[in-house]
């Protein structure tokens, strides 16, 4: 039992870190402090504001202080502790990733390229994004739009000639000369306010360019300026949000039944150019879950900060948080406020909308996969709530070739992506399903055995009788019995809804409704696993296209590999060499030869 009040009495008035452990030394909660004994105090009243704090608190054994020199240094290390430790009791949103930036390299002729740091290379930064997707579009769009180069600098620096990329119209070739630095630049500056959304200014400046080459009777580049104002009309046209100023980030939390739903708008120049929606299972409020967001999202990610951030609900520690954030900015103030009017107001009410409604579609999916559970357990005579963990297993090769096998991993939540799993399958038969399906099965289940690693409740097979009585031979070699089996046998011509389903130790296939929950959940993990499998399974086959067969030969280096192909001229010439052709190729052996005659043929 944990003598609290001894603890507390020892307990410093000073900034910190406390790390709450349970009876076997895991750390289940992380917080952060201004005054440690005031803050730990509070776990240990009479009353506690919530029942998960009770919870906690019956569970603590030990806890562990790490005092900080100021109130911001203790935020930023629970922000990296909490990512460490992952604790039990801590909200901790998945998404941390590092966003998309476009930058402009600080050359005399700039390059527009995709990046994800703002802190190393040199030069103009315009983002984040939060899609990919659409900064590459971006990126292709100011290429042909505005002729900018994309390639490396040490491509740039030794050409005699244009590339593809000029002959396509997607450069104005600065590498070899064909135009001047003023023209580029000016390029460049039209980008650069496409990118700010100032589309207004760069339809007027390309409209004056485009009279004055009227004026001169050059009438190609004159063209050229008018399909380029055409193309940005089109696009001024597909935006939607376009009025206001100012740079901004919106955030908006809605909580219901313990999940919690978090909106970001991402708002530069007046408009959204991007947006992320995140959730975690909690039963915080909405305002404790804003700031555990606020802190992950920003502190010591590699998110640009803006001046201010609008939030849905007013913020216990916002002037702890803004100071500690405008710490991490550097270069300017930053405000955490309630979005009380104008444009920040409506588009916070948009937020918060779209962070209702996404909570309420995700707990209906919920409830609809927990009635999918229920249904399988019914039909299989299993006790309620006693399937939490199916693994689905599947084979994937073309003729025996690039052979993989899939294992992916529902529970409650659906699809638990972080535990999907590929294995690549060696030393069988090519093309033997049975064998694939028996190494996999052993490899998966004696590395949990030996390394009390998680057993699934229902392990599932995509195959017949033969691919199904491998796993029960798997489970049984391995004395693992708590484990139900199902095999997933295709029906007539393969049509979704006509499957068989068998059951390890019965003689006559699962009676089951094709349209019925349970088969719905079977189907979706099965075409999970599928899609998983075969989607590796091309990506090997298409790399072991791209490899020599002579990389596969000890003793056969680069310069070797060079030297053989150039001599016989290819590697069908090579193939067709007698061991004593290929023995006279300068540092190839006898034997060596023998041994590449042996692998080609």
């Amino acid at each position: 039992m944990f003598d609290a009040k001894n603890f507390l009495a020892n307990t410093p008035h000073a900034p910190g870190v406390y790390q709450m452990l349970d009876a076997v030394g895991t750390i289940i909660y992380i917080g952060k402090a201004k005054d440690l004994r005031k803050r730990v105090s509070s776990y240990f009243r009479a009353q506690v504001d919530q029942p998960k704090t009770a919870v906690l608190v019956k569970q603590i054994c030990d806890i562990k202080l790490i005092i900080t020199q100021s109130e911001n240094e203790a935020l930023i290390l629970e922000n990296n502790l909490i990512k460490q430790h992952r604790p039990r009791y801590n909200i901790l949103f998945k998404d941390d990733k590092n966003y998309p930036y476009l930058i402009f390299s600080k050359h005399t002729f700039p390059r527009l390229d995709l990046i994800r740091t703002h802190k190393t290379p040199q030069g103009e930064y315009f983002g984040p994004y939060s899609n990919s997707t659409a900064v590459r579009e971006i990126l292709q769009l100011s290429e042909k739009l505005f002729l900018l180069r994309n390639c490396a600098d040490g491509f740039f620096a030794h050409r005699s000639r244009p590339c593809l990329q000029y002959h396509i119209k997607r450069c104005s070739a600065p590498c070899v000369g064909l135009i001047s630095v003023e023209e580029y630049q000016e390029d460049v500056q039209h980008a650069k306010l496409f990118l700010q959304g100032k589309n207004a200014l760069v339809i007027a400046a390309l409209t004056k360019n485009m009279d004055e080459a009227a004026m001169r009777l050059d009438f190609e580049k004159a063209a050229f300026y008018r399909d380029q104002i055409q193309h940005l009309r089109e696009i001024e046209a597909e935006q939607h949000v376009q009025k206001g100023h100012g740079d901004f980030d919106i955030i908006a939390a809605f909580a219901q039944e313990e999940h919690v739903c978090v909106q970001l708008f991402i708002v530069r120049g007046g408009k959204i150019i991007g947006d992320k929606f995140v959730h975690a299972n909690s039963a915080a409020s909405s305002e404790e879950v804003l700031e555990y967001f606020i802190e992950q999202h920003y502190l010591n990610v590699d998110a640009a900060i803006p001046k201010t951030i609008f939030v849905s609900h007013l913020l216990k520690n916002d002037v702890w948080l803004s100071q500690a954030l405008t710490e991490q900015a550097a270069t300017h103030k930053v405000h955490i406020r309630p979005a009380l009017r104008g444009i920040p107001l409506n588009l916070m009410k948009l937020a918060s909308h779209n962070a209702e409604q996404a909570l309420l579609a995700k707990l209906a999916h919920q409830t609809s996969l927990k009635k999918r559970f229920e249904s399988l357990e019914n039909i299989l005579d299993l006790p309620l709530n006693s399937i939490h963990r199916m693994e689905c297993f599947d084979i994937s090769h073309t003729f025996g070739e690039a052979t993989v096998a899939s294992c992916v991993v529902f529970d409650e939540n659906g699809p638990s992506k972080k535990d999907y799993r590929i294995f690549n399958i060696q030393n069988i038969t090519a093309g033997d399903d049975f064998a694939a399906m028996h190494q996999v099965l052993t490899r998966r289940f004696r590395h949990a055995k030996e390394a009390g690693g998680v057993i699934p409740d229902l392990l599932i097979i995509d195959g017949g009788k033969g691919q199904l009585q491998q796993a029960i031979d798997v489970l049984q070699s391995l004395e693992i019995q708590q484990v139900i089996i199902l095999g997933i046998a295709k029906g007539p011509m393969r049509k979704p809804g006509l499957e068989v389903i068998w059951r390890a130790g019965a003689e006559q296939p699962v009676d089951i409704d094709p349209h019925s929950p349970a088969m719905h959940l079977l189907q979706h993990i099965r075409d999970e696993a599928h899609r998983f499998a075969i989607t590796r399974h091309r990506a090997k086959r298409g790399k072991s296209k791209q490899t020599s067969l002579l990389e596969n030969i000890e003793g056969i280096g680069a310069k070797r590999r060079q030297a053989l192909l150039k001599h016989f001229g290819g590697l069908q010439g090579l193939k067709n060499a007698s061991i004593a052709d290929i023995a006279k190729v300068p540092g190839i052996s006898m034997a060596l030869a023998e041994k590449i005659v042996e692998v080609l043929r």
